[in-house]
C-alpha cells in the first residue's frame, strides 16, 4: 500500500521502505485480533473489508485502507497527540466512508489517551483530499511552513558540516 500511495503522490521513485525496515520500525495498532508485539516507532491501522462484503466484486477480508501514525507532543497544551503520517484508501474502495472510519479511530485513540490534537499534512495540489479533510472539521495551518532535513543534508547537519550563520538566508 505504501507503494500505491507513493504512486498516487507521484513519488514512487522515492520509496526506500522495505519489508524488513517496516517490520523493524512499525507495529500494528492494538486490536483484539492483533498478536503483533513489536512496539515500533509508528503504528498502523489496517482496514479490512468485512467477511461478507456488500459488493459482489469485493474480496472478503481484503485490505481496503490504512492509517499510519505516531505520537507527538505539544509543549503549549502539555499533552501528547497523534500525527497521521499517511492515510490511504485504495481507489476501488473510496467514497464508502473508510477514510472517515480510519480518522475517527485515530481521534478516539487520541481522546482515550487524553491527547490534545490530531495533525497531518496534505499536498497542496491534492484538492480531493483537502476537501475531504475540511469536511471532517480540519483546518489548514496558515502561517506555518513545513521543513525537512533528510538524505545528504541530514548527514551534513549531524556532522556539523554546515556553513556558519551569517544573517543571510541560505541559497
Amino acid at each position: 500500500m505504501i507503494r500505491e500511495l507513493a504512486d498516487y503522490e507521484h513519488e514512487l521513485s522515492s520509496v526506500e521502505a522495505t519489508e524488513e525496515s517496516l517490520t523493524r520500525t512499525l507495529s500494528l495498532a492494538p486490536s483484539a485480533a492483533s498478536s503483533h508485539t513489536n512496539p515500533g516507532h509508528a503504528k498502523c491501522i489496517m482496514l479490512r473489508l468485512p467477511a461478507e462484503p456488500t459488493s459482489p466484486t469485493d474480496v472478503p477480508g481484503a485490505v481496503a485502507g490504512m492509517a499510519l501514525y505516531f505520537h507527538n507532543y505539544s509543549t503549549w497544551n502539555g499533552k501528547q497527540g497523534i500525527y497521521l503520517e499517511d492515510l490511504f484508501v485504495r481507489p476501488q474502495y473510496r467514497k464508502r466512508g473508510y477514510g472517515k472510519l480510519l480518522i475517527q479511530a485515530l481521534a478516539r485513540e487520541n481522546l482515550l489517551k487524553d491527547g490534545g490534537r490530531l495533525e497531518w499534512s496534505c499536498l497542496d495540489w491534492n484538492e480531493p483530499s483537502l476537501q475531504f479533510y475540511r469536511s471532517l472539521g480540519a483546518v489548514e495551518m496558515k502561517g506555518w511552513t513545513k521543513l525537512r532535513v533528510d538524505g545528504e543534508a541530514l548527514q551534513k547537519l549531524a556532522m556539523g558540516d554546515i556553513p556558519p550563520l551569517t544573517g543571510e538566508a541560505p541559497k
